[in-house]
């Protein structure tokens, strides 16, 4: 049995502070925003979706308490409806659209609505408190802070500050491009207040004047906390590296932003009793453990197990979104797959637009089905490294 993606849809990424775009907007109400949507845009009979399964990372506050369900309910779905939230840190959002492609592979589930939701401007990263820091065993050894990895990967494979800030300027312009040409737009929901008028309808962390000496003159956003405590800590176990060189800062890492996206997934029968015509079938998710010092490095993995699982090479696949959580994380895995940047996030990534933690896997696999059908080829990867070592990858084919 199929997994099929009837439709995809996400909010514009808002600037994750107190004046951005969507600061006023809490994150139940952005879910209900594209449960509303999904619902009028395929005349959708609510009382055939199963359930909701979103991810989220920092599930506290407004995001705590299994938001999914509290979202599920106040989209008016029904009292039918369940829901899960889940949390497997910036793979999130994939993982749910994983999960649910797997429930209905299996039969176990016919229709689900699944995705993933982060407010980081109300809900910010850490509030939540974490094992991984509070455990001394974990905090002093077994990890050190995402950007202390990246720049060892940098560190390690020689990439230097120019090669990660070329990327990021290439991030920025392709955003800029895609979001001037309308690229976005199939799947862009705006957010609206209660009278109908818009909080925000684009992506608004895009740069479009960005360049490369700007970004030259941005300071390294993590060499004192790596000199101070944790760079020793990964020279021991990387004998080979000579010193930590601080490559990566907020110019060409991911940007913090609030956001969410969703997909409807069904199987054959389900979409023809709806009168839906599928727009892709998701063909394999993968998910691996990688070390977590440098923990960053897991898209390798997960990329290589998900094409062996379906019997393809990396040059089978037409178009990759690896999200941007640090410029070096796409470098590697282009690198390794010896992939070339005109088939790797055409339209930009996180660098430029953001990355709303547990929505950001559904949104890159979204904007992947959107670029296949606008360049009219057949499939698509998106991959996401993943805090505490760990690395997600989804193949979908278009129908």
């Amino acid at each position: 049995m199929e997994a099929y993606i009837y439709d995809s849809v996400r909010t514009p990424r808002g600037i994750g502070k107190k004046s951005g775009g969507l600061a006023q907007v809490s994150p139940v109400q952005l879910v209900t925003t594209l449960l509303g949507a999904i619902k009028e845009r395929n005349g959708l009979d609510t009382n055939l979706v199963e359930d909701v399964v979103l991810g989220c990372v920092t599930q506290a506050g407004e995001q705590g308490g299994n938001i999914a369900k509290v979202a599920a309910q106040c989209a008016g779905y029904g009292d039918h409806l369940a829901a899960i939230s889940l949390n497997r840190y910036c793979a999130s959002g994939l993982e749910a659209i994983n999960q649910a492609a797997a429930r209905i592979r299996s039969g176990w589930s016919d229709l689900i609505i699944a995705g993933g939701v982060e407010s980081m401007s109300r809900v910010p990263m850490g509030i939540d408190g974490s094992a991984w820091v509070m455990e001394p065993n974990a905090a002093f050894g077994q990890f050190v802070p995402q950007g202390v990895s990246a720049d060892l990967i940098a560190s390690k494979y020689g990439y230097s500050r120019n090669d990660v800030d070329q990327f990021a300027l290439m991030s920025q312009q392709r955003a800029t491009n895609a979001r001037a040409k309308g690229y976005f737009d199939k799947s862009l929901i705006p957010v609206k207040d209660i009278n109908g008028f818009s909080h925000l309808d684009q992506d608004e962390y895009i740069r479009p004047n960005a360049t490369l000496e700007a970004l030259a003159g941005l300071n390294p956003s993590f060499q004192k906390m790596g000199e101070m405590l944790f760079d020793q800590t990964a020279l021991d176990k990387y004998i080979d590296v000579e010193s930590v060189k601080h490559v990566h800062h907020a110019g060409n890492s991911s940007g913090l932003v609030d956001g969410a996206g969703i997909m409807l997934i069904g199987n054959k029968e389900v979409g023809e009793k709806l009168g839906l015509k599928p727009r892709a079938i998701i063909k394999m998710g993968t998910i691996v453990g990688s070390e977590p010092l440098i923990m960053l490095e897991g898209p390798t993995p997960a990329t290589q197990k998900a094409l062996r699982k379906v019997g393809m090479n990396a040059s089978d696949i037409d178009l990759y979104e690896i999200n941007e959580a640090f410029a070096v994380v796409p470098l590697r895995l282009m690198e390794n797959l010896k992939l070339e940047h005109s088939k790797v996030n055409v339209n930009g990534g996180a660098i430029a637009m953001g990355h709303p933690l547990g929505a950001t896997g559904c949104m890159i696999l979204g904007t992947a089905l959107d670029e296949l059908e606008r360049q009219d080829k057949s499939t698509a990867l998106a991959t996401l490294c993943v805090g505490g070592g760990m690395g997600i990858a989804t193949i979908i084919e278009r129908i």
